[in-house]
C-alpha cells in the first residue's frame, strides 16, 4: 500500500542532490556516501527548527544548540558509540564539521558542553517533539495499512532498582512533559487507610459479602486518560526476561522500548519502560499516541498482546485487530488465510528493532537514567525514520 506522496519526496531529494551537495563539495571538497547520508538526514529531520537560543546578552554566549543537535543526529547516522569519538571525528573531518554547522575558524565545544547540551535536549524531549513533527508532516495525511506493535530489550549500564521500587520511581518520573502537576500535597502516612485484609480461600459463607475482584491493569487503562496511563508506566532500570524466536529465555538489565511501526518501515511512536513491564501494558498508550499522528486500518501484534480488552480497544478506534492467539494451555485459534497473509507484515517491526540496534546506536547506551536513555534512542529513531522515508523514493 502506498503510504507517502512521491512528488514531495522526489522534490526534496532533487533539491538536496543537485543544489546543496554541489555547494558543500565546493567548500569542503568531495563527500563520502556516509556524509551524504548525514546531509540528507539532517535535511529531512530539520532539528535546528526545534532548538532554542538561551543567551540574553549577559555573560559568555553559549554554543549554538542547533549545531550540537545536528552533531548528535550525525552521531546516530554514523554509528558512533561515544561523544568523545564524535568530537575527535569533528576535529579531523572538516566536511562533517561544516555539515553540522560548526564554523571552521572557531574551536569545537568541550566534552562537558556536549554533555550539558544533551541533558537539555533530554529534559526538553527534543527528540520526541521532532519525531512527532516529522511523522505528522510526511505521513499525517496518508492512510497506513498496517501498524506493527512490538517491544524490544534495551540493555543499559546501570544498577537495577531494588524489588518493588521500579513502579514507585516510575510513577514519579515517567513522561514529565505530559503529566499535570498535583496541587495538593501527598497525604501523611498516619492518615492513610490501613491495608485491606487478605481474601479468604474457598467459597463464601451464606450471607457473607466479599469485595469485588480487582480490575486488571488493561481494564483500568481503558478508563484512564493518556497522561494517567503514562504516569503509571514504570521507568526505573531493572531486570527483564523475554522469550526469543527460538523459544529460549533471554534476560537483560535495562529498559524495554515499545514501538509502533508502519508497514513502510517508519516508526510512528515510541515508549520506553522498565525491562520488567509486560508488553501488553504499553499497547493502549501507544495506540492513542499513534492515533493522534496517523490513520491506520490494522493493528498487528504477537501473542503477548492476546487480550479481549485490547481487541475491544482496537475496534473502538476503528481498527481491525490482528493479534496472534495465545492458547494458554487450550486450543490455539489460527488466522484465516487472508488474515495470515496480512499478519506477515508484522516483520516490519522486527526489522525496525534490528536496524535501530545495529545501525543507529540502540546497542550502545552510555548514559544513565530513563530520560537520557530515551533521548539517545530518539536520535537513533530520527535517523531511522529519515532513512526509511528516503528509501520510499526508490
Amino acid at each position: 500500500m502506498d503510504t507517502t506522496q512521491p512528488q514531495p519526496i522526489m522534490q526534496r531529494w532533487h533539491v538536496v542532490q543537485h543544489e546543496l551537495l554541489p555547494e558543500l563539495q565546493a567548500q569542503v571538497g568531495p563527500l563520502t556516501p556516509k556524509l551524504e547520508k548525514v546531509i540528507h538526514t539532517l535535511e529531512w529531520v530539520r532539528i535546528e527548527e526545534f532548538t532554542e537560543v538561551s543567551w540574553c546578552g549577559v555573560g559568555r554566549p553559549p554554543f549554538e544548540r542547533a549545531w550540537l543537535a545536528n552533531a548528535f543526529v550525525a552521531k546516530a547516522v554514523l554509528g558512533m558509540t561515544t561523544t568523545v569519538g564524535l568530537i575527535e571525528r569533528l576535529m579531523n573531518d572538516r566536511a562533517l564539521r561544516r555539515i553540522c554547522g560548526f564554523p571552521l575558524h572557531k574551536a569545537l565545544p568541550s566534552e562537558a558542553t556536549f554533555s550539558r547540551a544533551f541533558d537539555e535536549f533530554a529534559g526538553g524531549s527534543l527528540g520526541q517533539r521532532v519525531h512527532e513533527a516529522l511523522i505528522k508532516e510526511h505521513l499525517g495525511d496518508q492512510l497506513i495499512g498496517h501498524l506493527n506493535r512490538d517491544g524490544t530489550a534495551i540493555e543499559a549500564r546501570e544498577r537495577p532498582a531494588r524489588n518493588g521500587k521500579a513502579a514507585e520511581k516510575g510513577a514519579a518520573t515517567a513522561q514529565p512533559t505530559l503529566l499535570a502537576t498535583e496541587e495538593n500535597p501527598a497525604a501523611p502516612t498516619s492518615t492513610l487507610a490501613p491495608p485491606a485484609p487478605a481474601r479468604k480461600r474457598g467459597r463464601p459463607r451464606r450471607g457473607e459479602a466479599r469485595p469485588a475482584a480487582k480490575a486488571s491493569p488493561i481494564e483500568r487503562q481503558r478508563g484512564q486518560t493518556l497522561a494517567q496511563m503514562l504516569q503509571e508506566i514504570p521507568t526505573a532500570c531493572d531486570r527483564g526476561t523475554k522469550c526469543n524466536a527460538q523459544g529460549y529465555k533471554n534476560s537483560w538489565t535495562g529498559y524495554k522500548l515499545h514501538l509502533d511501526t508502519a508497514d513502510c518501515g517508519v516508526p510512528i511512536s515510541a515508549l520506553l519502560s522498565s525491562a520488567s513491564m509486560h508488553d501488553s501494558l504499553a499497547a493502549i498508550p501507544l495506540s492513542l499516541i499513534s492515533a493522534e499522528r496517523v490513520t491506520n486500518l490494522y493493528d498487528l501484534m504477537d501473542a503477548a498482546y492476546c487480550s479481549t480488552e485490547l481487541r475491544a480497544h482496537s475496534k473502538s478506534l476503528g481498527h481491525v485487530p490482528l493479534i496472534d492467539h495465545n492458547p494458554r494451555r487450550g486450543e490455539k485459534i489460527e488466522f484465516s488465510p487472508a488474515e495470515a497473509i496480512r499478519y506477515n507484515e508484522r516483520s516490519a517491526a522486527e526489522r525496525s528493532n534490528a536496524r535501530l540496534k545495529d545501525e543507529f546506536g540502540g546497542r550502545n547506551i552510555r548514559v544513565k537514567g530513563h530520560t537520557k536513555v530515551m533521548a539517545h534512542l530518539m536520535f537513533g529513531l530520527l535517523a531511522l525514520s529519515a532513512d526509511q522515508l528516503m528509501r520510499l523514493r526508490r
